[in-house]
């Protein structure tokens, strides 16, 4: 190039950049249309790659496309988060009687499919891909904290559906939090593979916003029952007594602590004798940190001595409530 022509090159350089001091960048100036809402909830939760938080809303990671799971949705701010975010569905995993009046304030629909902490089974997870494939998205799972059985659960919808591969989705399990211990959750969706268009139609047309849960004394016995199998486990210094493969410590431990929480929160309980309440808060306490130390690997004396506080929490509600006929709500 000549000397007259590099002058002028830099000429030409030196007035564009002055342009763009001056006006700024062509796209800084353009009118940006507003994003779907799928987009903009893939952009405030981080792309998929990290476990975020929002006002109301925990444990939050996208699935695949129009696919997100989480933690309950906490009252107002919850509900607020999610419409935000452009969720029209909302399916619960948990124990619990989901707020369908709340979601419909925002104008989500809820679908509720409690699973357990031991796996998904087939048709469960037939019917998780059906209401995700069905009804209007993006959809937004949850179990209660949003680590194991909702990501689980929304992970078999995603690979049910083909929109991920089952290692995939347990790569996705593992970002979300879930714990290796859940070994039936894993199970249930590294077997899992995609679904026939005629086993999702096989799958019945009623999708529940709130599905049926034991009644409040069934409720009391399932706690037992589930007590007494985490004793037997105890007395194999917790592992899986021989006599019984088929109990694993941390799976009954989140099975009563979702039953103790049903029931803290259940209508009877909020109308009951405020000792009643106390006791019954006390009681979901205890079994949240024995589900918490299994889940963790804490030795097996922190775990006896985590039952033993349980056991005492039940004992000392049942001498007060269940012993005095008239007590105990019904």
């Amino acid at each position: 190039m000549s000397k007259i022509g590099m002058i002028r090159t830099l000429g030409r350089l030196r007035t564009a950049f002055v342009v763009i001091l001056t006006t700024g960048c062509v796209t800084s100036c353009r009118t940006v249309p507003a994003e779907r809402p799928s987009n903009l909830a893939a952009k405030a939760l981080g792309e998929g790659r990290r476990v975020v938080s929002h006002a109301g809303i925990h444990n939050v990671l996208p699935v695949a496309d129009g696919l997100i799971s989480g933690s309950v949705p906490e009252g107002e701010d919850g509900f607020r988060t999610l419409s935000q975010l452009g969720i029209r569905t909302i399916v619960s995993v948990d124990g619990v009687t989901p707020d369908v009046a709340g979601a419909r304030r925002y104008g989500m629909r809820y679908v509720h499919f409690p699973v357990g902490y031991d796996g998904i089974a087939r048709q469960r997870q037939l019917e998780l891909a059906r209401a995700v494939r069905d009804l209007p998205g993006p959809a937004y799972v949850h179990c209660h904290h949003g680590r194991h059985r909702g990501p689980a659960a929304a992970a078999s919808a995603a690979v049910a559906l083909g929109r991920l591969r089952s290692a995939a989705a347990l790569a996705f399990m593992r970002r979300a939090g879930t714990s290796d211990h859940y070994h039936g959750l894993y199970d249930s969706v590294a077997s899992l593979a995609p679904a026939s268009a005629d086993a999702l139609a096989a799958v019945p047309d009623d999708l529940p916003e709130i599905a049926p849960l034991p009644g409040f004394v069934k409720a009391m016995a399932s706690a037992q029952q589930i007590y007494d199998r985490l004793a037997e486990i105890r007395d194999a210094d917790w592992h899986t007594p021989a006599d019984h493969p088929d109990l694993v410590a941390v799976n009954e431990a989140g099975r009563l602590e979702n039953v103790l929480r049903a029931l803290r929160d259940d209508a009877r309980t909020r109308t009951a004798p405020v000792g009643f309440q106390e006791m019954m808060r006390s009681a979901h306490d205890a079994a949240r940190s024995l589900e918490a130390a299994i889940a963790t690997g804490a030795p097996p004396r922190a775990l006896t001595a985590r039952l033993g506080r349980l056991q005492d929490s039940c004992r000392a509600c049942h001498v007060s409530y269940r012993d005095r006929s008239s007590a105990i709500p019904q």
